[in-house]
């Protein structure tokens, strides 16, 4: 049987049954001697599975990234078995059912509003995030929102503020995050050592809150895999003590705006929007924020390069999806980058 490549859906008979790709993958995978880490939640995922499978195999042991983040589950039939360090996504849990010891530990990072749009309201896409739990021998959750110590007394060990010290987790909104990745290294049987020297080595993903330049006092960002109104908060929230021009929009997930017009209020100079929810973010965030409805990224980056003085972050976070205005989110970034580094040359 032949399928178009353009194929976007497929209607089953009620007797035939549906596996979700991950689940055929680890089914086979299980079968050949591999051993399986898994990480689920809202935003951080694929920076917690590169950090643990970086770990693993600086330490000398075979692990690799799949899933929704690195190389497909199925990828990895007919290669030598390992740890496979697997993201897991709400859509992947709509069709997964998998044997409650597959997993030798889970995390699940962070539940927020996302893929609302998809999923219809929280409790449905709350419910699909958990499911992760019922997979795993252990499953780490919750653990947003604590302070240092409270996160060491969760995991179960102490000295995690010394692992994780200096390294790309080491800030109030990535510290939890760091705190699961740490869990998970344990539950894979590495010490201290080996951890400590997991989060040294860490190279950050790309469009993941990444240092673009600086020109003439204002720093640059590139925050473009922030697609969720979630992200954005977490993203201006890591610019610190710094005022932020912040360029958002793109194609809505169908969180609400309004969620994040308090940390607007008190770090956002200005808003500079693009793509198809510009208009929508402009009429729920206008009341407490100046906002400038640009449409193109190139008019907000040079909008918010004119408006920007010495000691301000001009940001692109945008809270939404970058499909209406470009092919992902890697693109939407790249664009932004060379926009800055042009201005910068002009």
């Amino acid at each position: 049987m032949e399928f178009a490549d353009d194929l976007a859906l497929v209607v089953a008979s009620p007797g035939i049954p549906i596996k979700s790709e991950l689940q055929f993958g680890c089914e086979e995978l299980r079968r050949r001697g591999w051993r399986f880490l898994a990480v689920t939640g809202s935003k951080g995922k694929s920076s917690v599975v590169k950090v643990v499978a970086d770990a693993l195999s600086l330490a000398g042991r075979k692990a690799v990234p799949c899933g929704n983040y690195g190389r497909p589950v199925c990828d990895l039939v007919g290669e030598e078995p390992g740890w496979a360090i697997v993201e897991v996504s709400s859509f992947q849990l709509e069709t997964t059912a998998l044997p409650n010891d597959l997993f030798e530990a889970a995390a699940v990072l962070n539940v927020q509003e996302e893929h609302l749009d998809r999923h219809g309201d929280m409790s449905v896409y709350r419910s699909l995030k958990h499911r992760l739990a019922s997979m795993a021998k252990v499953c780490y959750e919750g653990w947003e929102e604590r302070p240092c110590e409270e996160l060491e007394a969760a995991a179960g060990f102490a000295g995690f503020g010394a692992l994780v010290s200096g390294s790309y987790f080491d800030n109030d909104i990535l510290r939890p995050n760091g705190a699961y990745a740490v869990a998970l290294m344990r539950a894979a049987g590495l010490d201290d050592v080996q951890i400590r020297r997991g989060f040294e080595s860490f190279k950050p993903l790309p469009h993941r809150f990444q240092f673009v330049a600086e020109i003439d006092g204002v720093r640059c960002v590139d925050d473009s895999k922030a697609t969720s109104l979630a992200a954005l908060s977490a993203g201006v929230a890591m610019c610190g003590t710094s005022p932020v021009r912040l360029i958002a929009g793109g194609l809505p997930k169908g969180d609400d705006p309004k969620s994040v017009v308090p940390i607007l209020t008190e770090r956002v100079k200005k808003v500079y929007l693009i793509g198809q929810s510009a208009e929508v973010f402009s009429k729920a965030w206008s009341g407490a924020v100046d906002c400038e409805v640009c449409g193109a990224l190139d008019r907000a980056v040079e909008s918010a390069m004119r408006d920007a003085a010495r000691g301000e972050t001009v940001l692109l976070s945008p809270g939404a999806a970058s499909f209406d205005q470009f092919a992902n989110f890697g693109e939407r970034g790249e664009a932004f980058a060379r926009l800055v580094k042009k201005g910068k040359t002009e």
